[in-house]
């Protein structure tokens, strides 16, 4: 089942059981996937690596928003970005712990025969890849510089 036909489900169940916060995380998804379509040459579909991307960027943007909301003390507006984060969250793949982050860049590493901070821009490449979806990337940044240094 691709993301949209997906997406179309949850939100008719979410119509169903009135589930209004639930229901406005999953239509964000939903306009985020149609301007992507809309996008030009985009065609009538998007790839699995556009769906996951955009989710990531979705998640992304309520959880940059809950931070300003708390900084802000508007800790009603911080959980609602927060929650419409975790129902995002649902429709990615599972992330994967930072361990094994650690172990499948120094895997890249070894692979690459990376050895300084020059190589960095071919091992995020390389990881951005294989993690696609499964893990942050400014998490796979801060662990390739440590490793890298």
């Amino acid at each position: 089942m691709n993301l949209e036909t997906d997406i179309t489900q949850k939100m008719k169940e979410a119509m169903k059981a009135k589930d209004k916060p639930k229901l406005e995380a999953i239509r964000a998804i939903k306009n985020a996937i149609l301007q992507e379509k809309t996008k030009a040459g985009a065609g009538d579909t998007i790839d699995e690596a556009t769906e996951l991307k955009m989710l990531q960027k979705l998640v992304k943007q309520r959880e940059d928003s809950a931070e300003i909301y708390r900084k802000e003390n508007r800790q009603e507006l911080a959980e609602q970005e927060e929650f419409e984060a975790g129902i995002i969250r649902e429709f990615l793949p599972e992330q994967m712990s930072e361990v094994d982050i650690t172990a499948e860049i120094e895997q890249i590493i070894t692979d690459t025969g990376a050895s300084s901070m020059k190589d960095m821009g071919k091992v995020m490449g390389m990881a951005n890849k294989a993690m696609a979806g499964r893990a942050d990337g400014k998490l796979i940044a801060d662990i390739v510089k440590a490793k890298l240094q």
